[in-house]
């Protein structure tokens, strides 16, 4: 007569392959880390050629000027001190300075891979003026080169500078020229020559466009900076140094508009260094430029503060599925444990090699969403990955605990799992709320379930279990009182 294992041996056996199982899930979660690599690198490839995110800065009024400095030299072995004459630059921003940006998104493929690029037109006027404080900056302005002087606007990725770029100064049409940007995008850019003399303001308007992708970020320098930016891109993203004063966020699109002044800015209208590129940290999505030897030692007044638009995929798959595989051990251990109350409680016996088919079911799953969501989009995936391991583990239940009635059982857990997992997924502010409460609600389940195990006990394999009390044993028949009495009469002779 052979003797079943106790109720608690079952329950760690069960527990022990539930742990051997969190190796294959760290592996799904691996790969799901090496498929999203993969997709940056493929989305970067699509983007090549075209832009990369991008940041403009400007315009910005660069003047010459002369200054004396002071230098130490050692002649003879001897150090002395002279003052030479050097030149500097002046940097003057804008008095104010309005942007209005149409930010045209399109996406691109490439194999199952898929990038939003976008195309901004940008127009804009500023007005330029000597604050009338400018003798406080101890600059006097006959030493001002203005025959030298510079308009320059900064844009990061100057390959994706469109042709119909045009600059009007005080209504005159410029002639634009390559390079010498602004420090905060990486010097990239373009600039014109002006003639102006100082005595009154300057105004400029200006119409240019770029390809990029990812995000959009501004810079701003001035006394007063506006931009406005309208798209028809559903889902952006706003971060950096300063937030929309203003926006509007629809299916058909979105608008925002910045005001930043110089006081918010904590910058002068006049510098004699330039502003570095903005550093990116937190949540800030701006991605700093390449940036040269030489630029970064021009631009040594600081990185700069800025406000980026990012555009952003309104479902990230690959986070979706590192989440989802993150809840994978609680789907491993609700299966395991119907499967071991059905063993202890109802005398289904469960193998060790049908605990790991079942384990291995489970964590396919999360291999199919992930497979599946690379090419039909994430939730289309999990419904196909859910209802395909639900059917698969339904049908091997019911050849596992002999019965349909209790395959059925575990097929509406994995449901209701599947479900659970797939609102866990789309609240995240409030997932650890519902997945504590829930786990409560099952603990209490199981506990109530086997509050009469005797988990310490153990089992004859041939033990019946009845119910009810038991029957008394059949009496013995009596035996006619004259026979014995005869036996007693014969034994006395």
């Amino acid at each position: 007569m052979a003797t079943e294992r106790s109720p608690g041996f079952k329950l760690f056996f069960a527990g022990l392959i539930g742990l051997v199982l969190i190796i294959p899930l760290m592996m799904v979660y691996a790969l799901s880390w090496d498929r999203q690599e993969q997709a940056t690198t493929a989305q970067k490839s699509i983007a090549e050629g075209w832009g990369g995110p991008q940041t403009m800065v400007g315009p910005v009024l660069v003047i010459p000027y002369t200054a004396d400095s002071t230098e130490t030299v050692t002649e003879n072995g001897q150090q002395k001190t002279r003052t030479v004459r050097v030149t500097k630059e002046l940097y003057l921003s804008p008095e104010t300075n309005s942007i209005k940006t149409d930010l045209k998104p399109e996406r691109k493929k490439k194999s199952i891979y898929e990038s939003v690029l976008f195309v901004a037109a940008n127009s804009g006027s500023a007005r330029f003026a000597f604050p009338a404080d400018f003798a406080r900056y101890g600059i006097s302005r006959e030493n001002l080169n203005f025959t030298g002087a510079e308009l320059r606007f900064g844009v990061s990725d100057a390959r994706g500078l469109q042709a119909d770029s045009k600059v009007l100064v005080n209504g005159q049409s410029r002639e634009l020229q390559p390079g010498k940007g602004l420090a905060a995008s990486g010097n990239s850019g373009f600039f014109t020559f002006i003639d102006w003399d100082g005595a009154s303001p300057l105004e400029v308007k200006y119409d240019f466009a770029f390809r990029g992708n990812k995000s959009l970020t501004m810079v701003p320098r001035g006394g007063e900076t506006n931009w406005e930016v309208k798209s028809s891109w559903p889902s952006p993203s706003f971060a950096g140094d300063f937030l929309p004063t203003k926006r509007t966020v629809a299916d058909s699109g979105f608008t925002s508009t910045h005001k930043v002044t110089n006081l918010a800015l904590g910058q002068s209208l006049v510098l004699t260094e330039d502003m570095g590129a903005p550093q990116p940290s937190g949540d800030r999505l701006y991605e700093a430029p390449m940036v040269s030897a030489s630029a970064a030692q021009q631009a040594i007044g600081g990185p700069s503060q800025a406000a980026t638009i990012g555009l952003i995929q309104p479902v990230d798959l690959y986070s979706q599925v590192d989440r989802s595989v993150k809840y994978g051990f609680l789907f491993i251990g609700f299966t395991f444990l119907a499967f071991l109350m059905f063993d202890v409680v109802a005398g289904a016996k469960v193998a060790a090699a049908e605990y790991l088919l079942t384990g291995a079911g489970l964590v396919l799953f999360f291999v199919l969403l992930l497979a599946f969501a690379e090419v039909v989009g994430f939730t289309i995936a999990y419904l196909i990955a859910a209802g395909s391991i639900t059917g698969l583990l339904t049908a091997y239940s019911a050849a596992v605990l002999k019965s349909w009635l209790r395959a059925r059982v575990i097929g509406g857990l994995l449901l209701g799992l599947y479900a659970i997992l797939y609102v866990l997924l789309n609240l995240e502010a409030y997932s650890l709320l519902i997945g504590s409460v829930l786990l409560f609600v099952a603990l209490a389940v199981v506990m109530w379930a086997t509050r009469m195990i005797d988990w310490g006990g153990k089992r004859d394999s041939d033990e019946v279990t009845v119910s009810g009390p038991l029957p008394s044993p059949p009496a013995a028949p009596n035996k006619p009182a004259r026979k014995v009495a005869t036996a007693t009469a014969a034994s006395s002779d």
